[in-house]
């Protein structure tokens, strides 16, 4: 029973649909319609109230950017309901009868339910049940074990048939970043000899809105990249999943600024600790990032800011350059008004101000309407190039940079998959990009995986 509840989908499916027809009787029923005064005075209070409630929680949202599609009029609908029961609770209690304030209360909560659903239905946070009752009870993660454990599997030659996840504590002494325990993914062939072999690395990057748990939970990465690694002789690269943001809403941008020395944890606390810790490769041959939405913005940022310590990244919905907002906004909040500081971390400026790199190389991932996408795919079913418009205007971003980038010997690519600004589909984008990243950073036993035609720049 726990196994069925737990893979019910959040997203799609039955359970979505009957927790609002629920909700909505509920709401009905707390309303005692045969109060003639009280439904002219009372109810449009109510309904006042849920239209306030509704605005603000509408500012807050476009505030805070917490999505790149427009939100669906669902989420507008049952925060207005959640605003409506909860004064109907409140104006109603006096003179209603025991059975129907305990059906005011209930009602409350469960359109507070059906928002929260419709608001993760918009950025596909949690794909089902268990996932979101792991997440919010911050249950282990699959295959996770400790540091002692992994020493002691090393120790013993110990090869398990998967992968194993290691949540680690990455001092900042030299950034000063507060940030959260970080993971790291560690592929079955990590554990064949004693040292390691010296491995590839990927830093995983997420969203704005996030825990460093974000890409093994929502976004699927560890069957991913486990996948990988049982079609290469347990061969993959080393994963760790850092924390840009040190909290759940501190949309650092990965800039060093106003709101933490991101960047500097990146390149000074978390590359020479893995190689300390875990032996992986300090060769930036050998290392990479992947980012989602402001963690694809980060990739690029970082990656072109560090040629020396990173070769290849994989932008999946990322902007054009780090923003919060509009451009006054963005410096304001990102660096304490300094303009200067801001354009320092532009990618566009970077990349021309740095001139020609050689042996790095990018991979653009942007949504498209799925009738855009089928239309390519007639042409070529396995991947397209078709850049299509999106609402935070990721297809210009990723051609912008994407050119600027080629006109500088980076190779890249700029690829269109069916999809929304939102989980499922980041976890999607990097399943499609896996093979050229691995291959490209040079991963035993990875075949050869050249980047899509019409690429820009010269081939890797």
């Amino acid at each position: 029973m726990r196994e069925f509840f737990g893979q019910l989908s959040l997203l799609r499916g039955w359970l979505p649909p009957a927790l609002q027809v629920l909700a909505l009787l509920v709401a009905v029923a707390a309303v005692d319609w045969r109060r003639r005064g009280w439904r002219k005075r009372a109810l449009p209070a109510a309904l006042i109230a849920a239209g306030a409630v509704t605005g603000l929680s509408y500012w807050y949202i476009g505030s805070i950017g917490l999505a790149g599609d427009p939100a669906p009029v669902s989420l507008w609908l049952w925060i207005a309901m959640s605003g409506l029961t909860a004064a109907v609770l409140l104006l109603g209690w006096p003179g209603a009868r025991w059975w129907r304030r305990g059906v005011a209360v209930l009602s409350v909560p469960l359109c507070v339910l059906c928002a929260s659903v419709a608001l993760n239905m918009w950025v596909g946070y949690f794909p089902t049940v268990l996932s979101a009752w792991n997440q919010l009870t911050s249950g282990p993660l699959p295959d996770q074990i400790d540091r002692l454990r992994v020493t002691a599997m090393q120790i013993e030659g110990t090869k398990p048939t998967k992968g194993v996840v290691v949540p680690v504590n990455i001092d900042a002494d030299a950034s000063h970043f507060s940030h959260r325990q970080e993971l790291v993914y560690l592929p079955p062939a990590w554990f064949s000899s004693n040292p390691p072999p010296k491995l590839p690395t990927v830093m995983m990057i997420s969203s704005a809105f996030n825990t460093p748990a974000d890409w093994l939970r929502a976004g699927n990465a560890f069957d991913t990249i486990d996948d990988f690694a049982a079609h290469h002789h347990g061969f993959a690269p080393a994963l760790v999943f850092v924390d840009p943001t040190g909290s759940f809403d501190n949309d650092t941008e990965c800039v060093n600024g106003s709101r933490g020395n991101a960047a500097d944890h990146l390149t000074k606390d978390v590359v020479p600790f893995m190689v300390s810790n875990f032996g992986v490769s300090a060769d930036r041959t050998n290392w990479g990032i992947a980012g989602w939405s402001m963690g694809g913005t980060c990739a690029v940022t970082t990656t072109v800011m560090h040629p020396d310590m990173f070769s290849a990244f994989v932008d999946i919905a990322g902007d054009i350059r780090p923003n919060v907002g509009p451009t006054d906004q963005s410096i304001a909040r990102l660096f304490g008004g300094n303009a200067a500081a801001w354009a320092e971390f532009d990618p566009s400026n970077v990349i021309t101000r740095h001139g020609r790199y050689t042996g790095v190389s990018g991979w653009f991932d942007i949504p498209a309407p799925p009738g855009a996408h089928s239309m390519a795919q007639a042409a070529n079913p396995a991947l397209d190039n078709l850049s299509s418009a999106n609402p935070e205007g990721q297809d210009a971003a990723a051609n912008s940079l994407c050119a600027i980038a080629g006109a500088n010997g980076i190779a890249c690519a700029v690829v269109t998959q069916a999809g929304k600004h939102d989980w499922p589909f980041a976890a999607q984008a990097f399943t499609a990009a896996l093979p050229w990243l691995a291959a490209t950073l040079g991963t035993p036993d990875a075949e050869p995986v050249q980047l899509p035609q019409r690429s820009s720049g010269e081939s890797h």
